[in-house]
């Protein structure tokens, strides 16, 4: 019979050309393993090696899954693999189990067989008493909660994770399950409990060293509600500094930060801005990519005040622009106030227009601009009255103000406390 050293040599050359014969393969080395729950060190070099053997064909196997797209059989290989963990040290199970669930990050929709693997491994590392795996994986389970917005879930896990994260004092993963709290709350809306986790997150990073990938999420995240209030310089510049941090990383949601900080460009009227943006170095790049493209369309549209491009862009580069919901928030509220300025544009020369006329030449349905310029009209960004018997808008001069009144009450203000004087002193004369 073929050695295991042997056996994975034999697997790790056929991966690529046949790759039913190195799984099978890889499979043979692993089951040498499942019948045994052994706990105790390897004894001699030949244990040893076979250890690593099977750690090297574990790890394999997962990648063979990962590029085959096979969410399940990863699945199993994580299962599998607990009879091997037991014989290793707890750091290396770690290390080895969050190497193998990183394989399901390329798989599309596996969101829901992860969060079944996790809750498995969860239970077996309380089990096993591997307090630091359970910690981590329970990160891990928030985080896809939060992805796939069960948000009542992740609050409830976070809650336990930070009794016990505080009690045993870990820094590390209490930045990272503030700042998943930081986020989860954003989600759900509640700005002011998220602005509060985020605080906590960055005081926890204060106290020990911050790796600078979290040092980039806690800076994303800084930005992302720092332009939920509208501050959008402030937002720019902690963009910027996540995006000068993760693209010198070499990280894929660099390209992410790019996109938040020509979003910043365009909300503070500054569309002209963007492209002199993709001109600096660590741009240059993400230039002529789809996703920088989406918001150069963008610029464009607002910066000719153009609804109808505007509308263009965002069907042309749908996926890229709606799949984002921090995005996708601020393009909404951007387009809001476009057609509120193309409104004001049509209706300014008219003292009585046809509602009709008016979404015709905004290119709307006219429920949607009636019910557009009834909210302008309330909120007093136009003087007017709807008229929805004829089916026009009555526009009326802006009103100016008379500033007579003000002085006149001041003036029978102070008569008031002259005849009271008076009254006073005619009291004492009697």
């Amino acid at each position: 019979m073929a050695s295991i050293s042997q056996l994975l040599e034999n697997a790790q050359a056929s991966a690529s050309s046949n790759p039913k014969e190195a799984e099978r393969l890889y499979k043979q080395i692993l089951s040498t393993t499942s019948g045994s729950t052994s706990k105790d060190p390897p004894k001699n070099d030949e244990q040893v090696q076979n250890l690593r053997d099977q750690e090297v064909a574990l790890v394999k196997l997962g990648e063979l899954y990962r590029d085959q797209k096979n969410a399940q059989g990863l699945a199993e290989v994580i299962t599998q693999s607990r009879a091997f963990m037991s014989s290793t040290a707890k750091a290396k199970t770690a290390k080895l189990i969050r190497t193998l669930l990183d394989y399901f990050n390329p798989i599309p929709g596996s969101q829901k067989i992860q969060m079944q693997v996790l809750t498995d491994n969860i239970a077996w590392a309380k089990a096993e008493k591997r307090i630091f795996l359970k910690h981590s994986l329970e990160t891990r389970l928030v985080g896809i909660q939060l992805e796939t917005q069960q948000y009542l879930p992740a609050l409830a896990l976070i809650d336990t994770l930070l009794t016990e994260l505080k009690r045993l004092d870990d820094k590390m993963i209490l930045t990272e399950v503030h700042l998943l709290e930081s986020r989860v709350y954003r989600g759900i809306g509640n700005l002011a409990k998220a602005k509060a986790a985020l605080t906590s997150s960055r005081t926890a990073a204060n106290s020990i060293y911050c790796p600078p990938h979290l040092q980039a999420s806690l800076d994303l995240q800084s930005g992302i509600l720092h332009a939920e209030d509208k501050d959008y310089t402030t937002a720019y510049s902690y963009f910027f500094e996540a995006f000068e941090n993760l693209s010198a990383q070499g990280e894929e949601s660099a390209l992410g930060a790019l996109k938040y900080m020509l979003l910043c460009k365009v909300m503070l009227n500054l569309p002209e801005d963007v492209n002199s943006l993709l001109t600096i170095k660590l741009a240059l790049k993400y230039a002529n990519m789809r996703d920088v493209e989406s918001m150069r369309a963008i610029a464009r549209a607002h910066q000719n005040r153009n609804l109808a491009d505007f509308e263009k862009a965002l069907r042309e580069y749908k996926e890229e622009l709606s799949s984002d919901p921090t995005i996708r928030s601020h393009l909404a509220a951007l387009y809001d106030t476009l057609l509120e300025q193309n409104l004001l544009r049509i209706v300014e020369p008219y003292s009585v227009v046809e509602i009709a006329y008016v979404a015709e030449t905004v290119g709307q349905e006219r429920q949607a601009v009636e019910a557009k310029l009834s909210q302008m009209i309330l909120d007093k960004v136009l003087y007017g009255v709807l008229d929805q018997g004829r089916g026009c808008l009555l526009v009326y001069d802006q009103p100016e103000v008379d500033n007579m009144y003000g002085p006149a009450i001041e003036t029978l203000e102070q008569v008031g406390k002259v005849v009271k004087s008076l009254y006073a002193k005619t009291i004492r004369i009697a």
